[in-house]
């Protein structure tokens, strides 16, 4: 898989998104705050939309680690219980 580089954005209506860096179209993801989440964190919005990124990010490879992350190759594999 080819390595790409992203950036996190501030979007005109005031969410942060992830996308890869120089490329347009829908983000990979998008994050929101509330409008009394944004009088509570100031000018912090774009460290804690970074921080959530990262949580996430590392959530997606600690599921890769133990074997329970299926890539794109391996949609409709999943068993429910």
């Amino acid at each position: 898989m080819a390595s790409s580089l992203y950036e996190i954005i501030e979007l005109p209506d005031g969410e942060f998104a992830l996308q890869r860096s120089g490329e347009e179209g829908e983000p990979l993801v998008r994050i929101e705050f509330s409008e009394e989440a944004r009088v509570y964190l100031l000018d912090a919005g774009l460290d804690v939309a970074r921080a959530m990124i990262d949580a996430g990010i590392e959530a997606i490879e600690k599921l890769g680690t133990e074997g329970g992350f299926e890539g794109p190759g391996n949609a409709g594999q999943r068993t429910l219980h």
